[in-house]
């Protein structure tokens, strides 16, 4: 418990929290949208705090899961060598990420059809209906999709610097905290009976991701019904939230596609960065907001000059209207 309460034990919560915030606005657009299509207000609520509940607890689940079997994730699992045509070598992280990732972009393009094919627009909750438990299964499925970006994240963050001493045959007869100098300085000062030399390996402060992991759970459930109360106010914006949805599934595909070294026609698919990930997620909400703005000037002086029957009038509605007035109904 001691070891928790140090100041870079606290730097490093802090840190895996902030990821956790990051990485999760994703996973709450994607909570809103599905639980939107039950249809029923108070079903909808059920849906949000039992798929975030059951989510984190398998994701702690997964956590642990992880960090034990992290080789394993990255043992190919089989391969494709059709040579100048596909190209690659499928590990169980790498197909993860893919199928997730294509299915995420499969939803928002769905979503986006909806919104532009249907009649009303009180009625453009979501392109078909859902179940509870069928709303559940899929927001906890899509939870744990990305959790395994969010926990390979936050494994490197909370990664300690450790060396296995071992000896002539490979055998661990022990484990070291820190960097592998460290531990063959002390080697030479206390040498150990039959050790030969030291592995450099990783540990995980595993209860810090815990914390992280509920905490950021907490604070899911506490937004989800702010985000998508937000996202029935203003309509305007789900568009806007479908394409940054899209975008994650282009990350997660293009992140799969490089864990697994695919190579299409000759040409090797590099994982899109986070940095540009971002940019590109700032510049459309940017974008998004001033188009919004500028339309409802436009609405502004265009309603102004339908009452008014005058270029005046409407010039009046914009000053008007950038003073923080509207023109009354």
């Amino acid at each position: 418990m001691a070891e928790l309460l140090t100041l870079e034990a606290l730097f490093t919560l802090f840190m895996l929290i902030l990821l956790q915030a990051v990485l999760g606005f994703d996973n709450l657009l994607y909570i809103a949208i599905e639980s939107n299509k039950v249809g029923d207000e108070n079903d909808a609520r059920k849906v949000r705090k039992w798929g975030i509940g059951i989510a984190v607890l398998l994701r702690i689940v997964l956590l642990f899961l992880i960090v034990n079997l992290f080789s394993l994730l990255a043992e190919p699992l089989f391969g494709i060598h059709l040579e100048k045509i596909l190209e690659g070598e499928f590990t169980a992280q790498a197909l993860i990420t893919l199928v997730g990732g294509g299915f995420i972009i499969y939803t928002a393009i769905k979503e986006i059809h909806h919104l532009l094919q249907v009649d009303h627009i009180e009625h453009s909750e979501g392109g078909g209906t859902r179940t509870v438990m069928g709303a559940i299964a899929l927001i906890v499925a899509m939870n744990l999709v990305f959790s395994v970006d969010s926990i390979l994240s936050a494994m490197a963050i909370a990664s300690v610097d450790a060396a296995n001493i071992v000896d002539d045959a490979g055998a661990i007869l022990g484990q070291f905290t820190g960097t592998i100098v460290d531990c063959k300085a002390a080697l030479i000062a206390d040498p150990i009976a039959g050790a030969v030399g030291c592995e450099p390996t990783k540990t995980y402060q595993v209860p810090l991701m815990v914390i992280a992991i509920l905490l950021s759970g907490l604070a899911m459930i506490l937004l989800a019904d702010r985000v998508t109360e937000f996202l029935k106010k203003n309509r305007m914006y789900q568009v806007l939230g479908l394409f940054i949805l899209f975008l994650v599934g282009v990350l997660l595909v293009t992140e799969g596609a490089h864990l697994a070294h695919l190579k299409i026609f000759g040409f090797a698919i590099a994982a899109m960065s986070k940095s540009s990930f971002y940019l590109v997620v700032f510049v459309l909400i940017v974008t998004d907001v001033l188009s919004n703005r500028y339309q409802k000037r436009l609405w502004a002086q265009k309603e102004a000059e339908i009452r008014g029957n005058s270029e005046v009038a409407g010039r009046e509605a914009v000053d008007a209207f950038k003073a923080g007035d509207r023109p009354s109904h």
